[in-house]
């Protein structure tokens, strides 16, 4: 694991908010030198502690039919790599956009994203289940995101109806 300085992790927190940041606007907003934030961002890629820029999309807005959901999943670990191979040859799929470790009352979290229902419940049943150690699979669709990595999609609206006194 990687040690961070004081300005690298400014510097990360900066970007969580907004990848598009130039060093020139992070040098102003940190009081140090372009120079100095190139070379923390250039050594954080290198590390790889910055995996990738993402944007995040609110698929709402867009003609596009997509379908996302969480399945939880018990499985057996396997002797001498315990959770790993298992988490690994799941988050191979392309339709698998990401993979926890959880406690609770299930091992995996996965989350996929399909073109519709039918195609995400032939992923769960011809892929996921299948494989060796899973034990069970319970899948919830989500049906709307509010917020996601800390931005809200949807700014708070008032409620603008007149109240009603008996």
């Amino acid at each position: 694991m990687t040690e961070l300085n004081d300005l690298k992790l400014k510097v990360l927190d900066l970007l969580k908010e907004d990848a598009r940041r130039t060093p020139a606007l992070l040098a102003t907003l940190l009081g140090t030198s372009e120079e100095e934030i190139k070379k923390a961002v250039a050594e954080l890629e290198k590390e790889n502690v910055i995996v990738k820029y993402a944007t995040v999309v609110n698929w709402e807005k867009v003609d596009d039919e997509k379908v996302t959901a969480l399945i939880e999943v018990q499985i057996s670990p396997e002797r001498g790599r315990g959770f790993e191979g298992i988490a690994e040859r799941i988050y191979l799929y392309p339709q698998v956009k990401s993979v926890y470790l959880m406690s609770g009352a299930y091992d995996l979290l996965v989350e996929i994203e399909g073109r519709n229902l039918r195609e995400v419940a032939n992923f769960v049943s011809e892929r996921l289940s299948t494989i060796d150690s899973v034990l069970s699979t319970k899948t919830n669709f989500i049906l709307k995101k509010y917020k996601q990595d800390g931005i809200i999609f949807e700014p708070h609206q008032e409620d603008k109806r007149l109240p009603i006194s008996p």
